[in-house]
């Protein structure tokens, strides 16, 4: 587990909460029934109006139950606890075993780290306290905090209106992502593979096959039984590995139909791991016949010929496997962990409660919320308990994680349970999501603040509340941190032997399954639409919102130039003389010293970087409506990035989406049309394309040679300088003849279609 092992948290980023904890172990020599000489026995303890029990464990006098009930101490309205033994009965009243009474005064306080509580044994009073009676019960009961060790499989007070599956479902909960591998397979050649048709000479390529991934190779250019591939196919695989690796040699008889020749399913603990660019050991495999082996002759027959293929096969522990988007990494380790480097810091993020929440769900006709938060850095996940019916819900919930790069982000959504009852095919809901850079964060400074909890709906944004967070980013090394802004982003693999685009995409998006399959199967699980909205699936999808978002962030970026040619403009045309003076006196300079000019531009920017010092963030940054475009967005865009893919829209919204497409690609097209002229004419300059534009430029080009080099470089520069910086009334309002001369260039606009 990445987090937690060697650093023990002081959970001072929340507010303490204290409960009063019973930890109900077993019982021993308790009374049979009268008619069946056993019973059936279960513990209910009570405290004031709230009321826990234990499963019931059939026929046994000497029962176990080992469960802790905790009851917050906000809640408590008695100054008894009292904790009952009966007997299950099928019919009538449950029989009444024996009661063991504690004043709350005399429960001792625990806070970690602090041993356990020892649990004692305590003999059953009867009813009315008159005296004891047969049977003894193991108790603990202490007073403690949410660090307590007890907290996150206690049965809650505060949620005993839970039944059934439903009590796991609220549990707070640590989980940890499975270690994920790239499995690559080197497909290189295969010997002997004969078609069914012996008449022609088959067209074969390999298909590589884990759990559902498959893969194949392209057909072999030579139409041969002998036929050479040397490709690649890389898959992504799961510890502990469930699946086998599958391999089969294939003839493309024509575009609907492939014959299966040959077959071979390998277990993956026979390949070898490796942890760099070293090449490992090929090996020839050979190829089961496929649907073979109905008759002995048959089977004695393909043991004497058999065809082969030759593979090299490796599980590659030089990389880290990506299963969320590169933009929002929270772990950039590669697989094998005796890869990994020492923690630079640690992140300590305390969920300390929601608020403002609008109602998910309807109970009781009356609008409801039943909240829980998650919590995903690198491969740990936390997941709070759920409180429920609440519009504001206090978690008061610390977790600790070790950082192993500070340019990493951790992921925290909101969601509504909706598995507290028996509907198993419920979905959890969305209330939002945080995303916070450790980068922001300034070392070892408590950051308190509340969050938007922002979702965007088919019908607009809509804010769903705030989360309140209190982080810390403890460095352990002020040295390793600045090193390592010096160092790759992944691991020397990514850049040895890099991925495509393409396979980066596929191998995410398997990733990706396969971490939400395993989270799934835990107890209690964490669900595949949790998983996937923390991991961003859908990032890749279109959207024209995210189009019109991303343009304005380039336009946004190119404001600072357009900005400072605007000021170079009123410079030029004298529109402040004060401002005009001053930059001649300063180019002049740069002329008169031109050493100068490299550390005048550092130090410029150096006094920027302080100057603006002072309008530094003072929280990290949230979900920005403004800049996601997402406050004045169409509804039919939101509704063409909320469709499915393939789409299940009518014909009628499809075609008119696709002529908007069609409208902006347009614009883009023209775009880049006009780009591809400009260099275009920028290459006619010499290709004599136009003679007469060609002549008169290499004229210019030896005439200004012969110019430049017989005049000093300063002078150049600073005649140059002038003839830009010149006044107003020396310019004219017609195009310059350098401009001129350009815009008649040729391109090859003229032979295009």
């Amino acid at each position: 587990m990445s987090g937690g092992e060697r650093f023990s948290s002081t959970y001072d980023l929340v507010e303490q909460m204290f409960y009063l904890y019973v930890r109900v172990v077993k019982a021993k020599d308790l009374p049979p029934g009268t008619l069946t000489s056993s019973c059936d026995p279960y513990v209910e303890v009570k405290l004031g109006n709230y009321k826990g029990r234990t499963k019931h464990i059939e026929k046994k006098l000497n029962p176990e139950w080992n469960q802790v009930f905790a009851f917050s101490k906000d809640r408590i309205q008695s100054s008894i606890l009292e904790v009952f033994v009966k007997d299950k009965e099928m019919l009538g009243r449950d029989d009444y075993l024996g009661r063991v009474i504690f004043d709350l005064n005399e429960v001792p306080t625990r806070v970690p780290p602090d041993s356990p509580l020892a649990p004692q044994w305590y003999r059953l009073e009867d009813r009315r306290g008159d005296g004891k009676v047969r049977g003894d019960i193991m108790l603990a009961v202490w007073m403690g905090t949410q660090a307590d060790e007890a907290f996150s499989d206690a049965w809650h007070a505060d949620a005993a209106s839970v039944y059934g599956e439903g009590v796991f479902n609220i549990r707070s909960k640590v989980y940890v992502s499975p270690k994920l591998w790239y499995l690559r397979v080197n497909a290189i050649e295969a010997q002997d593979v004969i078609p069914s048709d012996r008449n022609r000479l088959p067209e074969l390529f390999v298909k590589g096959q884990v759990g559902n991934q498959v893969l194949r190779t392209r057909i072999c250019p030579t139409r041969t039984t002998t036929p050479v591939w040397n490709e690649d196919l890389v898959f992504v695989a799961a510890e502990p590995f469930e699946e086998q690796l599958t391999i089969t040699v294939e003839d493309h008889l024509h575009p609907t139909k492939d014959e299966v020749l040959g077959k071979i399913t390998l277990p993956m603990t026979l390949f070898e791991k490796r942890l760099d660019h070293r090449p490992v050991h090929s090996r020839w495999f050979n190829l089961e016949k496929y649907g073979f082996g109905m008759l002995e002759a048959d089977r004695r027959k393909e043991l004497k010929f058999s065809s082969r293929i030759h593979l090299r096969i490796c599980l590659e522990g030089g990389y880290h496997v990506m299963d969320e988007s590169t933009m929002y990494m929270s772990d950039q380790r590669p697989t094998a962990r005796q890869l990994w480097k020492q923690p630079i810091g640690i992140l300590e993020v305390g969920i300390l409660g929601a608020q403002g929440l609008l109602p998910m769900k309807m109970k009781d006709s009356r609008g409801s919320t039943d909240a829980y938060c998650v919590a995903k850095y690198s491969q740990k996940w936390v997941r709070t308990r759920t409180i429920l019916d609440t519009f504001s819900p206090k978690w008061n919930e610390q977790y600790t994680w070790e950082v192993y790069d500070p340019c990493t982000v951790i992921t925290l959504g909101v969601f509504d349970n909706c598995h507290l009852g028996s509907n198993a095919a419920a979905r959890d809901s969305r209330i939002g999501k945080v995303r916070i850079r450790l980068s922001t964060l300034e070392a070892n400074r408590i950051y308190t603040h509340s969050y938007p909890l922002l979702v965007l709906h088919p019908h607009g944004v809509k804010k769903m509340g705030e989360l309140q967070l209190a982080v810390r980013f403890t460095t352990l090394s002020l040295a390793n941190i600045f090193h390592i802004y010096g160092q790759p982003l992944l691991p020397k693999m990514h850049y040895l032997h890099p991925f495509t685009v393409n396979q980066v995409d596929n191998l995410r998006y398997q990733a990706m399954n396969i971490v939400a399959t395993r989270l799934g199967r835990a107890e209690p699980p964490l669900r595949k639409e949790v998983v996937e909205y923390m991991l961003d699936v859908d990032s890749h999808m279109w959207s024209m919102r995210r189009s019109k978002a991303n343009f304005f962030r380039i336009m946004s970026l190119f404001s600072g130039m357009i900005t400072m040619g605007q000021w170079f403009n009123q410079v030029c045309h004298w529109k402040n003389p004060i401002s005009s003076v001053l930059v001649h006196i300063l180019f002049l300079i740069l002329i008169w010293y031109p050493e100068l000019m490299l550390p005048t531009l550092f130090l410029y920017m150096f006094f920027i970087g302080l100057w603006n010092y002072r309008f530094r963030p003072r929280n990290p940054p949230h979900m920005d409506t403004k800049l996601s475009w997402a406050e004045a967005v169409h509804p039919d865009e939101l509704d063409e990035e909320f469709d499915t893919f393939p789409t299940s829209r009518s014909h009628d919204v499809v075609r008119m989406r696709y002529d908007r497409l069609r409208s902006v690609a347009g614009r883009i097209q023209t775009v880049v049309g006009d780009i591809a002229t400009q260099g275009e004419r920028l290459q006619s300059l010499l290709s004599w394309r136009d003679t007469r534009a060609t002549s008169l430029f290499i004229v210019f080009s030896f005439c200004s040679a012969v110019v430049l080099y017989a005049t000093p470089p300063r002078v150049v520069a600073l005649v140059t300088g002038l003839y830009y910086l010149r006044h107003p009334r020396f310019r004219s309002k017609l195009p310059s003849v350098p401009s001129n001369f350009f815009k008649r260039l040729p391109a090859r606009t003229d032979s295009m279609l």
